[in-house]
């Protein structure tokens, strides 16, 4: 299950990973990053991990400090994960997010569905493997999987096998065009709704219409 501890500064990104994804192919990425404040319990995390590890894609992960519950500085990667990490992956404490959404490596981002991180996610048309955490990230995530299509809902268990063939369905399978093709095109309304208004709240209130 995902934790909400005492909010705390955020690290200094890792931009690193940028040069790391410039020599990958379009499309060819998972990002994960659950946010700055939640937290997941070590069964969770490790379940995470193995799915990655599992599902054979490239990958950009955040592990941030305090992102495994009841563990001080940075979670270890389980053992016999690391050979994945290596071959194909790249594990960093921060990221500076934007930039990374917008880099045209990224296929999907695996994401707590916080409301900023929803609504960069839909600016740069970057499909949503839903794990919401607390709060609204619940809403937002039937937002993006049920209301705009753009994504999947991992589920309130977490299982490395699920993980893997989700990673896989929203990276490689059938249904990626289709979800792509919905992300670009709500891309497309939201820069239309910004070039217009210039206002976020705007956009806010467009999203929520749809």
């Amino acid at each position: 299950m995902c934790r909400a501890p005492a909010e705390h500064s955020l690290h200094k990104p890792d931009r690193s990973c940028l040069a790391w994804l410039d020599a990958r192919p379009p499309r060819s990425v998972l990002y994960v990053s659950l946010g700055s404040v939640a937290s997941v319990d070590p069964g969770v995390f490790e379940e995470m991990a193995w799915g990655l590890a599992s599902s054979g894609v490239p990958f950009l992960w955040v592990v941030r400090p305090g992102s495994v519950h009841g563990t001080e500085g940075t979670p270890r990667i389980p053992d016999g994960v690391e050979e994945e990490v290596r071959s194909r992956g790249k594990v960093v404490t921060w990221a500076p997010q934007r930039e990374v959404l917008a880099h045209e490596a990224i296929g999907t981002f695996w994401s707590h569905c916080g409301w900023n991180s929803t609504l960069e996610s839909v600016c740069e048309g970057v499909p949503v493997l839903a794990q919401p955490c607390f709060a609204d990230q619940t809403v937002n995530a039937r937002y993006l999987t049920h209301q705009w299509g753009v994504g999947l809902e991992l589920g309130d268990v977490i299982q490395r096998a699920t993980v893997a063939k989700m990673v896989r369905t929203l990276m490689t399978g059938k249904e990626r065009d289709r979800v792509r093709e919905r992300a670009s095109q709500l891309k497309l309304q939201a820069n239309q709704c910004v070039a217009t208004s210039l206002a976020i709240d705007n956009l806010a209130q467009h999203m929520l219409s749809i």
